[in-house]
C-alpha cells in the first residue's frame, strides 16, 4: 500500500512515517500544501493522509484541488480542528474521514484500513427506488427527468438508504457507514439530511426522505410532511 501524508510538522510527519512503513506501507511525505498538490497529482496512492494546517496551499484548498483534478483517492484528515463546523467544512470539501490530534496510532491505522477497503470496492449499477435513482459514476440524484448533482457525502447517504429503502435507519447507522467513527457524527447526520432533502425539494413535489421519531430516517414514496 502506497500513501502521502502530508503534515508541515516534520516530527509528527516522521512518527507517523515510521510507524506506517512498520506496518508495511511506502510513504511519501509533503511538508507543505504545494509539494502536496505535485505528489497527488502524479502519483498514484492508496490513502492521503491531510493535515489541515499547512503552509502555500492549506489542508481544505488542496483538498479541493485533488478532488477537482478527479483523484478519488480515499483521504484521511489529520488535524487539531475539532468543532462541528470544521468537521463539515473537511468533510463537504471531499474528505473521507476525520481524525483529530492527539490520537492513537491504532485508531489511525483501523481508519486508513477502513477507507482503503471503501476505496477499493467498486460499485458500479445504478441504484433506483421507483422514479428516482442514483447515478455512482456522476454522483447525480434523478427523479423523473429532473437532475440534482450531489457531494460525495451526500451521495453516500443516498446510497445507503436507498440500499435500504423502505426500512427505518438510526442516525448511528448512517454515520457509520458514511463516516465511520468521526466524534459527534450523528449531528451531521442532521445536517446533510437536510441538504439532501432542500436537493430532492428541487426537483420533486414529493418527499423521500421522512424522519423516524426517536429512530433516524426512513427513504419511502409518499407526500407525508414530517
Amino acid at each position: 500500500m502506497r500513501a502521502l501524508l502530508v503534515e508541515d510538522e516534520e516530527k509528527v510527519a516522521s512518527f507517523i512515517k515510521e510507524g506506517l512503513e512498520e506496518e508495511g506501507y511506502t510513504v511519501d511525505c509533503a511538508y507543505d500544501g504545494r509539494v502536496g498538490l505535485e505528489l497527488s497529482s502524479k502519483n498514484k496512492y492508496d490513502i492521503i493522509l491531510l493535515d489541515l494546517m499547512i503552509p502555500y496551499i492549506d489542508g481544505i484548498e488542496l483538498l479541493k484541488r485533488i478532488r477537482q483534478q478527479g483523484i478519488d483517492t480515499p483521504v484521511l484528515i489529520l488535524t487539531a480542528k475539532s468543532s462541528k463546523e470544521d468537521v463539515i467544512k473537511g468533510l463537504d470539501s471531499g474528505s473521507d474521514d476525520y481524525l483529530t490530534k492527539p490520537f492513537s496510532f491504532d485508531e489511525l491505522l483501523a481508519r486508513m484500513r477502513a477507507l482503503i477497503r471503501r476505496g477499493h470496492r467498486s460499485e458500479t449499477r445504478t441504484l433506483k427506488y421507483r422514479d428516482l435513482s442514483i447515478d455512482p459514476y456522476s454522483r447525480r440524484l434523478t427523479i423523473g427527468s429532473k437532475e440534482s448533482e450531489l457531494t460525495d457525502k451526500e451521495f453516500m447517504i443516498m446510497e445507503f438508504l436507498l440500499k435500504n429503502r423502505e426500512k427505518p435507519m438510526t442516525r448511528k447507522e448512517i454515520a457509520e457507514y458514511v463516516w465511520q467513527n468521526i466524534s459527534d457524527s450523528t449531528n451531521i447526520v442532521d445536517v446533510y439530511i437536510n441538504f439532501l432533502r432542500k436537493k430532492i425539494e428541487s426537483i420533486s413535489p414529493k418527499r423521500y426522505i421522512h424522519t423516524v421519531r426517536g429512530i433516524g430516517y426512513i427513504l419511502r414514496e409518499d407526500n407525508d410532511k414530517d
